[in-house]
């Protein structure tokens, strides 16, 4: 339990993205002992990622595209499939970040994604908090072909698959996404009824 922190100093070290900062901290503890504490905190913008589904078709839409740091980090090819997903800009409603992001990435058009839940990812390095929803789509709500904005040097790819498909590849360790295992593992306790039919809470 901690009784008190006080920042000592709180330094940008570096800042190409978003800032890396140095913080200095004194912590104190429940039997009164003082430690000062330094850590290098990436600050992060907030982020939202959504789960799409079909409950007559029984399938789900994910992204597939190039991360760095999963190549960095023993993923031969780099490819990581996904929930869509995408930052908050400042002052921004989640909902509305996620709506922009859905279109952007996927190609359809939904109104009303449903917020369940808001987490922070890796709480010991990285500050940003990441806003969970849910959303059913029909075909007829696909107005564009996704895939990203060629200005932010995205190049996703849509797939659609059955919903047991994508359960499985957590299984097998084809999706490693931690919000994407989060969302799915989600589905399946909540959206995912005894009679095998996606149900709305």
């Amino acid at each position: 339990m901690v009784k008190s922190v006080k920042i000592k100093s709180n330094e940008i070290i570096s800042k190409n993205y978003f800032p890396l900062r140095k913080v200095k901290y004194e912590l104190e503890k429940k039997d009164g002992t003082v430690e000062e504490l330094t850590r290098e905190v990436y600050e992060s913008a907030n982020g939202a990622t959504v789960l799409l589904y079909n409950k007559e078709q029984r399938t789900v839409v994910l992204t597939r595209q190039f991360r760095i740091p999963t190549f960095l980090n023993n993923n031969p090819t780099g490819l990581m499939l996904e929930t869509c997903a995408g930052i908050v800009e400042e002052g921004e409603d989640p909902t509305v970040g996620i709506v922009r992001e859905i279109e952007e990435e996927t190609g359809y058009k939904i109104d009303n994604p449903k917020k369940i839940f808001e987490l922070y990812s890796t709480p010991g390095s990285v500050a940003e908090m990441i806003h969970y929803y849910v959303a059913e789509y029909k075909k007829e709500q696909k107005v564009g072909d996704g895939g990203g904005l060629d200005d932010e040097s995205e190049d996703i790819e849509v797939v659609e698959m059955p919903f047991e498909e994508a359960f499985i590849m957590i299984r097998n360790g084809e999706i490693k996404d931690a919000k994407t295992v989060i969302l799915l593992q989600y589905a399946k306790i909540y959206l995912l009824e005894e009679d095998r039919v996606f149900a709305v809470l």
